[in-house]
């Protein structure tokens, strides 16, 4: 074996030993060489630990400091330089302007593709023959000298049936409801063989044109009255979907996976179940107006008058009758959503998520491009405070959505390719659609995130006050201003909530705007009406990047069930006050006291543990996990496999979800809501038991969410 040093073959004498000066100068050379060789290998000092509260809140006050109006209102304009409708070439770019701005900041950014069934106009007219012997074709666009201007759609409805109707009765069917049609039957209208003309109100498209075609119309024409801004924006159409249900109709319950996935025929019975049987057209309130000035027959039914124009008076059908044609095509398309990683330092497994939605009916500025542009921000201040040191706790995932409009489709797809996932690791879903519309901050939570919500508004300066917060105003005595819950489906929280039960927030500022899903949603609008000087962008992105690091950073999750378990109680007076006596609500009581036992003990449990935040101890850190694993997962236990009945299977939720029945007074319990609206015409022994049946169901699950809070075995 080679001597790595050879042997010397010089002979040393001794020598005398070193002066002390000497020997101290040798000793503290080899103690320096010792640290300098030790720490050249070692790697570098970790980071201070996010679950100190003074660096916690040193980066909060990093990422509100960082805001700017400007640099969202840049976003939001080259967002909204061209309209970008899902599938389309212009909305891929879009696709790619949000990655390049995630990859550009440094993030670890990805495009994942989805095959969907979209749906696009090929040809539409409308004409009207007046009782005087005149004809008008009615406008069918926003600008009349060009079919298409800039790139923008025509007006229609998303996966309507294409049909002709001519020389077609126009009847007004007000808001299209039930109720609407036995007034209309008591004044003796019939709208069998008719074009019936509606109102935007309270029910979904969808509903609006099936129950026209279930009282035998032809077809539907569908307005929403304009108001706001001095009427400017009276020609605009409301665009939209028409399809019932969520996600792609080719993929149902699976994800439309682009390369070797299933997918259904478009012909087959299940897809065609989702779409009308009648065709529909949305059409512009100066359009409308023309149509129903000219009407005659029944008056107006008095339950109607106070809030219709006092020139309405008669309802039809006729004398003015109507020449309807629209040319639709379903053609399948590639979708792309859009995400950025931010990976959790020491959750790395555990995920808080940021959706926004990308796609628009137009240009998109109000709906959803605002709320893409408050996203981008966000990332941009997150990419500023990782170059400051942070790393949040649990990983971050910024989700932008595609093909929204057609019917959640981006999300829902990517949420059942992930269930299983997201079912053991997503610790919560937060959710802004339109960021901004006007004024006013409204929000909506599933109830055990009420108060870090209310925590968090605290925080943010409300831009609609000379020095205030958005909690100040939210509790300045306006009582409309009060956290809704979840169980409507008009964003992308719905596959989140109803079918994978994770905890989730919705957040926008203003409602009910006018050009809403019109040509008319542009840079410029928002500019000059919706928020000029973007502080309401800001405030958004305040609340909502803050609720992100709340979430994954706090060394326990913030939950408060107690929230949920109050909340339980007041959908349960509400459901009792609406039974007969012959109905009893006892089991969801039972179930809604052993809930609330087991918020409570975890609340207790929670803070003996924020009390040991300091403590390194293993023991320390295995208790937090496992509780926040409970916190994370009692959530899931509303769920019911077996989901809604009646081929509502897909929402599985049994506390929040839509009712079958658009017009339930109920927007909670949607089992015992159907089972409510099934029930009609059954004997008295068949609607209790069918009640009673779903209460027990809802019991059940309020009961498997206790257990799942408490984390241990019968």
């Amino acid at each position: 074996m080679a001597q790595l040093w050879p042997k010397s073959t010089t002979m040393f004498t001794a020598k005398p030993p070193p002066p002390l000066a000497t020997f101290l100068f040798i000793i503290i050379l080899c103690i320096l060489g010792f640290y300098t060789l030790h720490y050249a290998h070692s790697p570098p000092p970790q980071q201070t630990p996010l679950s100190n509260p003074q660096n916690a809140l040193r980066f909060r006050q990093d990422f509100l400091s960082t805001a700017s109006n400007s640099t969202v209102a840049d976003y939001l304009r080259a967002l909204t330089m061209h309209p970008h409708l899902a599938g389309t070439k212009p909305s891929n770019e879009t696709a790619s302007y949000v990655l390049n701005h995630f990859t550009g900041l440094g993030l670890e950014a990805r495009s994942v593709p989805y095959r969907a069934l979209l749906s696009y106009p090929a040809h539409s007219s409308l004409a009207a023959h007046f009782s005087n012997g005149t004809s008008a074709d009615l406008p069918l666009a926003e600008w009349r000298d060009r079919e298409n201007r800039d790139g923008v759609v025509r007006p229609y409805h998303a996966y309507s049936p294409s049909g002709s109707v001519a020389q077609a009765k126009a009847v007004f069917a007000n808001l299209g409801r039930d109720e609407d049609y036995r007034a209309l039957g008591r004044a003796g209208v019939n709208v069998s063989g008719c074009v019936v003309l509606a109102r935007k109100g309270p029910l979904p498209r969808f509903a609006v044109v099936e129950k026209a075609a279930a009282h035998g119309a032809l077809a539907v024409l569908l307005y929403a009255e304009e108001e706001g801004e001095g009427g400017r924006f009276r020609n605009g159409f409301e665009r939209g979907t028409v399809m019932r249900g969520m996600g792609d109709p080719l993929s149902p319950g699976w994800a439309g996976v682009v390369d070797g996935g299933e997918s259904l025929d478009p012909d087959d019975v299940d897809v065609s179940r989702r779409f009308p049987k009648i065709p529909s057209m949305p059409l512009s309130t100066e359009a409308a107006e023309t149509l129903l000035g000219s009407l005659g027959g029944a008056l107006a039914p008095a339950q109607w008058r106070d809030s219709l124009p006092p020139w309405l008076g008669r309802v039809g059908p006729g004398p003015t009758m109507v020449d309807f044609n629209y040319q639709g095509e379903n053609k399948v398309a590639t979708i792309q959503d859009v995400f950025a990683v931010i990976r959790g330092r020491e959750e790395p497994d555990r995920y808080v998520l940021l959706g926004n939605h990308r796609d628009a009916w137009t240009y998109g500025a109000v709906d959803p491009n605002s709320g893409t542009a408050a996203l981008l921000d966000i990332a941009r201040r997150f990419a500023h405070m990782m170059r400051l040191g942070w790393t949040p706790r649990r990983t971050i995932v910024l989700c932008s959505w595609d093909a929204e409009e057609f019917g959640m489709i981006g999300s829902t797809e990517w949420v059942e390719q992930n269930l299983v996932n997201l079912g053991s690791k997503a610790v919560t879903y937060l959710n802004v659609d339109c960021a901004v519309q006007g004024p006013g901050f409204f929000a909506g939570a599933t109830p055990q995130l009420d108060n870090l919500l209310l925590e968090v508004m605290r925080k943010v300066k409300d831009p609609d006050l000379e020095d205030g917060t958005l909690y100040q105003k939210w509790t300045a005595g306006n009582s409309l201003n009060t956290i809704s819950r979840l169980g409507r489906v008009d964003s992308d929280f719905t596959a989140f909530v109803h079918h994978a039960g994770v905890p989730s927030i919705d957040i926008y500022y203003g409602r009910d705007f006018p050009v809403y899903h019109t040509a008319f949603d542009s840079y410029d609008w928002m500019r000059s009406y919706g928020d000029p000087f973007f502080q309401r962008h800001v405030a958004v992105a305040g609340v909502w990047g803050l609720l992100a690091l709340h979430l994954a950073d706090e060394s326990i999750i913030p939950f408060n069930y107690l929230s949920y378990a109050e909340q339980l109680k007041v959908h349960t007076e509400v459901l009792s006050n609406s039974l007969d006596a012959t109905l009893s609500v006892s089991p969801l009581i039972s179930s809604i006291q052993e809930f609330a036992s087991a918020a409570k003990k975890a609340e207790i449990e929670a803070q003996k543990l924020r009390e040991q935040e300091s403590s390194t101890s293993e023991s320390v850190t295995l208790k937090k996990r496992a509780l926040n694993d409970r916190l994370m997962l009692a959530e899931r236990g509303f769920l019911d496999a077996d989901g809604l009945v009646d081929g509502r299977h897909w929402f599985k939720h049994l506390i929040y979800g839509p009712p079958s029945d658009p017009e339930s007074k109920l927007d909670f319990f949607p089992g015992v809501a159907d089972a409510i609206y099934r029930s009609a015409g059954m004997s008295s022994r068949e609607r209790q038991a069918l009640i009673q049946h779903e209460i027990w169901r809802v019991a059940r699950a309020i009961q498997r969410a206790a257990s799942a809070l408490r984390g241990d075995l019968t």
